[in-house]
């Protein structure tokens, strides 16, 4: 239980670092074409590596099919649409809306795969977001963009990361490899972006600056290594532990976002929030 907590704590960090370096890749480079970039940049990095990281993993036939049907919409569109909504309304509001995941994977640990929810968990988990929400609407002009279609784009990505644990826990319980998980999902993954990219463009990689293509190359193997810690976590312990724990990714944009794009003041607000989201979490582990 232990590796769990860890790596789920791990997939936040990773996961709000993604976040905040995307906004500095879209300066220069559209969400479509950040896309086509960070995901194969995180496959091809894997792909070198697999001789090594997959040495002594057996390979399940049996599993592949699931892990393949993931990628075609993880962490493919979901990526699209994490880029989509940071350009529309910025890293603050993409992970506040972001938060509702946790709701979701958990909803659906307990119905399909029947995973028990004690009390305490569950009001962690509703402190634990609401926390991240006062942290993150900081500032009044956020609060212009609630109403826009653009809020259809973190939500969508909200509800393809609360679907995707209870899925990925099902194909894991018959193939039990978060590695082979992972490397399956970003190949096809790779191919959807790349295609969708060249039928658009023409081309695979649209013309960019090279600053854009670092950034965002960088930022597909921040979330990739999201990607393989959440599978990681889920593997090692049930989605009702581990989905509330992503809730505190927020804070990490929150952090990065008052040190790298000077979006963010520390306020009463945002020392509130935070406690709020660490007594959730303490809640949730407590659970």
């Amino acid at each position: 239980m232990t590796a769990a907590i860890l790596f789920a704590f791990a997939a936040a960090v990773f996961l709000g670092t993604g976040v905040v370096m995307t906004q500095l890749g879209l300066r220069t480079v559209s969400p479509l074409s950040g896309a086509s970039i960070s995901v194969p940049s995180f496959t091809l990095l894997f792909l070198l590596l697999s001789p090594l990281l997959l040495q002594g993993e057996p390979f399940v036939w049996r599993g592949l099919a699931i892990f393949a049907a993931i990628g075609l919409v993880f962490p493919a569109a979901l990526t699209f649409l994490t880029f989509a909504s940071n350009r529309s309304l910025g890293p603050v509001i993409t992970s506040t809306l972001g938060n509702l995941a946790p709701l979701l994977a958990v909803s659906l640990a307990v119905v399909l795969l029947h995973e028990p929810l004690r009390a305490p968990q569950l009001i962690g988990i509703v402190v634990a977001v609401v926390g991240a929400v006062i942290i993150t609407v900081t500032r009044p002009r956020d609060l212009g963009h609630w109403r826009s279609w653009a809020l259809l784009l973190p939500l969508s990505a909200a509800l393809l990361r609360g679907v995707v644990p209870p899925v990925a826990k099902l194909g894991l319980d018959i193939w039990p490899s978060p590695l082979w998980a992972c490397l399956v999902g970003y190949v096809v993954s790779s191919l959807v972006v790349l295609t969708v990219q060249r039928l658009r463009t023409g081309r695979f990689v649209e013309a960019a600056p090279m600053s854009g293509r670092l950034w965002f190359a960088a930022t597909g193997i921040c979330n990739g290594l999201s990607v393989l810690t959440m599978y990681a976590a889920v593997r090692n312990g049930p989605i009702t532990l581990v989905a509330p724990l992503g809730a505190i990714y927020p804070l990490v944009t929150v952090a990065l976002s008052a040190i790298l794009l000077k979006h963010i003041d520390i306020t009463a607000r945002t020392v509130a929030g935070t406690a709020l989201t660490v007594a959730g979490v303490a809640l949730v582990l407590a659970g």
